[in-house]
């Protein structure tokens, strides 16, 4: 009996070393803290010393516009003044403001054309404000563009290759004003999971819960709902210092059972935890064939008849058979050999996929994109 034991915990704890390890990744990596976001930044500028290839004043008549209160400003009166130049395009800019950018840090920029301008090349962004949603100027933006994309055009042909109306400006904005928010050096913080779930909430806040308590005696980590787990800073450390400690902290995320189907691509996902209650598949196809063979009519000699052309068709249909297939599967790679032998393209892996969760035996969310 002793040794029927002995047997028994050896064949589990080999059962146990050949079972892969699980997949633990940084708490940095699966949460963010909150309010410490980017914030969208846009303005309308100009971009000057084209070759040729702005707007036409005709049909971009905010491109005058913009140029004659440019010009205004500057001291310059162009008013009841028709503009014939096509080295000007009206453009709209786009930033991305980081967290926590403070006044003077550089950002790249993207350029893209608002008129009927074919290219941007060579082009200079005069200053440009950028705004956010709150309406306030937060950068200024202004430099050389850089365009990828060229294009040109002939009487009888034309080449374009990439996108020329649009462009980057590699740290072309500084920022003027700070984006709203704070980062205080102590007190309530709370985390942000991407992908929300009630199971990687709970092991977030027991990874921080054991590391405080040996690190500083306390429990600062408290999961609120399925997306967000609320930390106390201890009072000892910094909150700048006490996020890097715990950003390397390392956990087991969950996921639901999920299945990722893409009809144009072609593309199938599959969870991990996918599960498939045992069901009899088959999958066939009806391939039907028209050929047309006209016949061309000759007549008899001197007998007066015309030569024609007769139509001759000829349709044959061929259905391959049908085998039913076992398909279960309790784990992902029992599943993926399941489907593999009963080889499939993937259009037919997603009608299968489809057709199994309709009959109530995928146990899993079936996501169509």
């Amino acid at each position: 009996m002793r040794r029927a034991v002995l047997l028994a915990l050896a064949a589990a704890a080999l059962a146990g070393a050949a079972a892969p390890a699980a997949a633990a990744v940084r708490i940095k990596d699966i949460a963010t803290l909150a309010g410490m976001r980017d914030n969208q930044l846009v303005g309308y500028g100009l971009v000057v010393g084209l070759l040729g290839t702005g707007d036409t004043m005709r049909n971009a008549p905010f491109t005058e516009q913009a140029v004659q209160s440019m010009l205004d400003r500057m001291g310059v009166n162009v008013r009841n003044i028709p503009l014939r130049n096509r080295n000007v395009a009206a453009v709209i800019v786009t930033a991305q403001l980081p967290p926590l950018a403070g006044r003077g840090q550089p950002l790249d920029v993207t350029v893209s054309s608002l008129g009927d301008s074919t290219s941007l090349l060579g082009g200079t962004l005069i200053m440009t404000p950028l705004m956010g949603g709150d309406g306030q100027t937060h950068a200024v933006a202004q430099g050389s563009v850089s365009v990828s994309g060229s294009s040109a055009a002939g009487a009888a042909e034309t080449y374009s290759q990439g996108v020329p109306t649009a462009g980057r400006i590699a740290n072309g904005a500084i920022v003027e004003r700070e984006a709203p928010g704070s980062f205080g050096p102590g007190g309530a913080l709370v985390l942000e999971l991407k992908n929300p779930d009630f199971k990687t909430a709970v092991r977030i806040a027991d990874a921080v819960n054991g590391f405080t308590r040996t690190r500083f005696h306390m429990q600062a980590a408290r999961e609120q709902d399925l997306r967000r787990v609320s930390l106390l800073c201890p009072p000892s450390v910094g909150a700048a210092r006490f996020m890097a400690e715990i950003g390397d902290l390392t956990v087991e995320p969950d996921m639901p059972a999920r299945v990722v189907i893409d009809e144009r691509t072609g593309t199938v996902v599959i969870g991990e935890d996918v599960q498939i209650s045992t069901v009899a598949v088959t999958h066939g196809s009806l391939t039907v064939r028209i050929t047309e063979s006209p016949q061309v009519s000759q007549p008899e000699p001197l007998s007066g008849g015309k030569t024609q052309v007769v139509p001759s068709t000829a349709i044959s249909s061929s259905e391959p058979k049908g085998t039913l297939n076992v398909l279960h599967g309790t784990t992902l790679k029992t599943l993926v050999n399941g489907l593999n032998q009963i080889g499939l393209k993937p259009s037919g892996i997603i009608a299968i996929l489809q057709a199994i969760k309709s009959a109530g035996a995928l146990q899993a969310d079936l996501v169509a994109q």
